[in-house]
Parts: structure tokens; C-alpha cells; sequence
């Protein structure tokens, strides 16, 4: 089934919800007009099963479908969360809450979702039921995982459960997915190194830290050249370098350098991380400093199911023929990761054109013109998996 034409005709409409969105954006754990809004459109779409407050700021709507001889629910999920940046978009929906923005397509992917149930409740052509899963905080804070742990599978009786992310570089509307470890593991850590402050004209009464930040900037590096092998992917990013002092002339105290470690295999998890710990502990001991270190494990990684994502493909083929069903992973990290390692399912990748800013940029905006394609696929998944007769 190509695009379906509801959406042709509700395209203006969900477009705007978008735009709205966008224009509101909140914070993790926050988004509280945001589930306002998304409790007020599925309520006038008809839909009455609709539980507030889970995580917080979730919201999860139930669709019956027009019988339920297979006893079955399938979750849709779209998450609804900003960012804590400035935009400067200068477009006419551009965000009204300084400082916090729709940067990574949130505002799209909640719109598609709202769309997908409007149809859903008007047509229920599926033979059980749909959940639908609107979920705070996935950029901080770990909603899918808060959600999970309050019984989201369960109270509601979810079998599969499926997703879809926005993806600049890719043609508007056309869909990609792989199975197995399509997103990175997500870890954080800070390392604080001391030594002893002086004045910058007479280093050598001093134990400079500065010197020992960089040497371990440059060390960490030799993880992913020399100790994990070469086929296997990972990152690791020192990303803010912050010393306890902004002089021309004071050789600061301490230094703390704060990053992230991307991997998408368990062992080579544990290898970075050993490996970070040894190489700063010893890195910064050769200039006579020594380092605390805060490693802390973030989200898992986002592990398509293969059944499901075969499902999700060949859903994503009759919508939009030429589906990237191989493509490589991706080394950003993902809190649907979290409903996965629950239930089987499948996260699917949709184009949000080749043109224009990617995802976390200020000038950042999602394309509503993916919208049609988005909806139809996540309203055919349901009727896919849920058939009817």
C-alpha cells in the first residue's frame, strides 16, 4: 500500500500540530504542555482509554481496534522532548521558550504519531489494539526507561513495540533500518585532575595540570586506534575541557575533562571503559597529578529485533519503495533501547532531506514534508501486525 491519502488530505493539519510543537518546546520531564496538547488532540480524535503521568509528563492512549479475536497489542512510540538550545532558525514557528528548542525532530515525531491516531480511531481496521506511547525526557534522563520500569509493558499488555527517528542526509520520506545494533550505547564520564596551582611564569614550582589534560586528551584516542580491533566501532569524545581558573598567569589547580564513550558491542563496552580508567590513572601520574574519575553507563544499545524488523521494512516497501534495509549503524545513542531489551520490535529510520542543518544544530528543523510517509507507516504497522478477518 503506497502513501495512504488520509494523510494527503490531513497533511496541512498535522503540519501545524508540528509547528505548534515546535514553537513550545520543553525540557525532559517537563513537557508538560506538550502532553496537554497531545491528551487534548487524541481525546478529540474520539479516543477515551488514555492514561496521563506515567514517567511523569507520558502519556499512553489505547485504540480498540474493530474486534480483538487475537488479544494482541502492538505500541507505537514517539518521544517529545527539546533541547537546551538557542535556536536561530528565524523561522515563523520558531521556538517562543528561550534557551530550549525542538532540535532533533521530537516535534515531528510526536506530530506523526497524532496523526497515525486520528486515522487509527477513525478506521479501526486492526483486530486488537494499538498503544500509543508518547515519552518524556529521551535526550536526558532516560524516559523510555523510567516508562519501562513503571510497567508500561505490562499494565497495557504490549507484544511488539515499534519506533521511528528523523534522519538528515537521507531522502525526504525514505525509510532505513537495520537489524541488530543500529544505535550506540551511551556513556558519560568526568574525570577531575589535581595537581598544584602556581604562577604561570614559574611552572616548575607548580604541578601542571593543564599538561597532564592534554596528554590524556591525546591517550584516550589510542583506544579506538590500538586497542579495540579495527573492524568494530567506537567513539570516545572529550567534549568540554573546564579548568578553576581563567587567568593569562595561574596554572590552575584542577581540570576536569567531561565526554562521552559510543560502543555498539558489550565487550568492547567493557574494554573502553578499563582501558579510559587505566590510561588517565597512569597518564596523569607520569606528570604528577592524579585523576578521579566518574564513568557512568547511559543508555544500551538500540538493538533492532529481526523478525520485527523485517516487518517494519517490508511495512516501510509498500509505503516508499527502495527501503535502505543494511544501513550502517549509527554511533548516537537512543532510549528506546530501553523498551527494546523488553519486547521484541524494530526502530525505523525515516529521511528528513539532503539539505539543511542535521539534529542538535540551532538551525535545526524537522521537514514536515516526511510527515505523510511517517504516519502512513506507523498506522500500516498496525494494521500489518494486527490484521483484520
Amino acid at each position: 500500500m503506497p502513501i495512504k491519502n488520509r494523510f494527503a488530505e490531513t497533511y496541512e493539519e498535522i503540519a501545524g500540530w508540528r509547528r505548534h510543537l515546535h514553537a513550545h518546546p520543553e525540557l525532559g520531564f517537563e513537557e508538560h504542555e506538550t502532553a496537554k496538547f497531545v491528551e487534548e488532540k487524541l481525546r478529540s480524535f474520539g479516543i477515551s482509554d488514555i492514561t496521563t503521568g506515567i514517567a511523569g509528563t507520558g502519556v499512553v492512549a489505547v485504540i480498540e481496534g474493530r474486534s480483538n479475536t487475537s488479544g494482541r497489542t502492538v505500541g507505537l512510540r514517539a518521544d517529545m522532548d527539546a533541547l537546551p538550545i538557542k535556536e536561530a532558525t528565524g523561522l515563523p514557528h520558531a521556538s517562543q521558550n528561550p534557551g530550549k528548542m525542538h532540535a532533533c525532530g521530537h516535534d515531528g515525531h510526536t506530530a506523526m504519531l497524532l496523526g497515525a491516531a486520528q486515522y487509527l480511531a477513525q478506521t479501526r481496521n486492526f483486530d486488537g489494539r494499538c498503544a500509543l506511547i508518547f515519552q518524556p525526557a529521551e535526550e536526558s534522563g532516560g524516559g523510555g526507561n523510567v516508562m519501562v520500569q513503571e510497567g508500561l509493558m505490562e499494565r497495557w499488555g504490549i507484544e511488539e513495540v515499534y519506533g521511528m527517528h528523523n534522519m538528515p542526509g537521507y531522502p525526504t520520506g525514505k525509510f532505513a533500518i537495520r537489524p541488530g545494533a543500529l544505535l550506540a550505547a551511551a556513556d558519560m564520564f568526568d574525570i577531575v585532575i589535581e595537581g598544584q596551582g602556581g604562577h604561570a611564569a614559574a611552572p616548575h614550582e607548580a604541578i601542571d595540570t593543564n599538561l597532564a589534560a592534554a596528554h590524556v586528551v591525546i591517550a584516550l584516542q589510542s583506544i579506538a586506534s590500538r586497542n579495540v580491533d579495527p573492524v568494530e566501532q567506537v567513539v570516545v569524545s572529550v567534549c568540554t575541557i573546564r579548568s578553576d581558573t581563567e587567568s593569562h598567569n595561574v596554572l590552575p589547580q584542577t581540570v576536569k575533562l567531561i565526554g562521552t564513550v559510543r560502543t555498539l558491542d558489550e565487550e568492547v563496552r567493557d574494554l573502553t571503559e578499563a582501558r579510559l580508567r587505566d590510561l588517565v590513572t597512569h597518564t596523569v601520574a607520569a606528570y604528577q597529578c592524579r585523576a578521579d574519575i566518574d564513568y557512568a553507563r547511559g543508555y544500551p544499545v538500540t538493538e533492532n529485533h529481526e523478525r520485527e524488523t523485517g516487518y517494519a521494512a517490508d511495512v516501510a516497501e509498500n509505503i516508499v519503495p527502495g527501503v535502505w534495509r543494511d544501513t550502517p549503524p549509527i554511533m548516537a545513542g537512543e532510549d528506546f533501547s530501553y523498551m527494546l531489551n523488553v519486547r521484541p520490535g524494530a526502530y525505523m529510520m525515516i529521511g528528513n532531506g539532503t539539505e539543511g542543518a542535521t539534529v542538535h544544530h540551532p538551525k535545526y528543523d524537522f521537514n514536515d514534508e516526511a510527515i505523510p510517509a511517517g504516519c502512513s507507516w506507523f498506522a500500516e504497522m498496525v494494521e500489518t501486525r494486527l490484521p483484520l478477518g
